[in-house]
């Protein structure tokens, strides 16, 4: 029978040691280098480091980013770490215009908002300035001098009421691309309906209607412009049914103005009457 390698006691203590002394390193390096990683994150967490270093905004469209970082309360003395995201978040919805927020940080000091707003439905003139009306239903006060109403339209001859707030619940349900189409909605209350609209449009049409049908209706705009001769403007009627009337010549358009003017008892306009 063949012995076996016999190894003797003392070849086998250096490699012993040698394995200790490499697995003692190990432990030491391990050690250090946790003992490092400590020292750094607390001297981060105390240095100027941790605090915010920028924020940014993403998705504003009427709200600028200064108002919306000030709402935030954040600033480059905020630590990021003491920053609770859900009370940023609804400090910024406090905002009007904001109806979502959203708050997150990217390592090492930088803040992201995004928020989504309101959509402005329109603009409600009163004594020559412009309120914007939003689609939660809240108006703002008005633009500054100077600034112009965009992508919405104009309404005119409304005070703030149930006639105004069927209007709005009206262009609430349009598409984006029908309320864009609208330049402005004049408030003409009729007898038969309080809630009577004249709305003039951006490609040279009027529509007449009521503020309680107009969002069902409206929607059809576009199919019933295609069917209408470009070169022929005039008025579309959806009160009850749909029709389309040609404009008619201005002497005509006086004549029928002065019939509608004695059916509603108003006196003729100068000029007017017979010599």
């Amino acid at each position: 029978m063949e012995k076996g390698k016999v190894v003797s006691l003392e070849d086998r203590i250096p490699k012993l040691k040698q394995r200790r002394k490499k697995k003692a390193n190990r432990r030491a390096i391990f050690l250090l280098s946790f003992f490092f990683l400590l020292l750094i994150l607390v001297l981060y967490f105390l240095s100027p480091l941790s605090n915010i270093g920028s924020v940014s905004v993403k998705g504003n469209q009427y709200v600028t980013d200064e108002g919306i970082i000030e709402a935030s309360g954040l600033s480059s003395d905020t630590s990021i770490w003491k920053m609770k995201s859900s009370a940023v978040e609804d400090r910024i919805k406090a905002l009007p215009e904001v109806k979502k927020a959203d708050v997150s940080i990217k390592l090492p000091n930088k803040v992201v908002i995004k928020v989504e707003e309101y959509n402005r439905l329109g603009y409600l003139v009163k004594n020559a300035k412009y309120y914007p009306i939003l689609s939660s239903g809240n108006y703002l006060d008005p633009l500054d001098k100077g600034e112009v109403p965009i992508h919405a339209p104009l309404l005119i001859g409304f005070k703030k009421g149930k006639e105004l707030k069927s209007m709005v619940d009206a262009l609430s349900k349009l598409p984006e691309e029908i309320n864009n189409a609208i330049s402005e909605i004049h408030y003409e209350p009729v007898k038969s309906d309080k809630y009577h609209i004249r709305m003039y449009m951006n490609d040279g049409y009027e529509v007449t209607a009521t503020s309680k049908s107009v969002a069902d209706k409206l929607i059809h705009y576009p199919a019933i412009v295609a069917q209408l001769d470009p070169k022929i403007k005039g008025v579309i009627h959806l009160e009850v049914g749909s029709y389309f009337e040609e404009y008619k010549s201005s002497s005509k358009l006086s004549d029928d103005q002065e019939e509608k003017d004695r059916e509603e008892g108003k006196p003729p306009a100068e000029g007017n009457g017979e010599n």
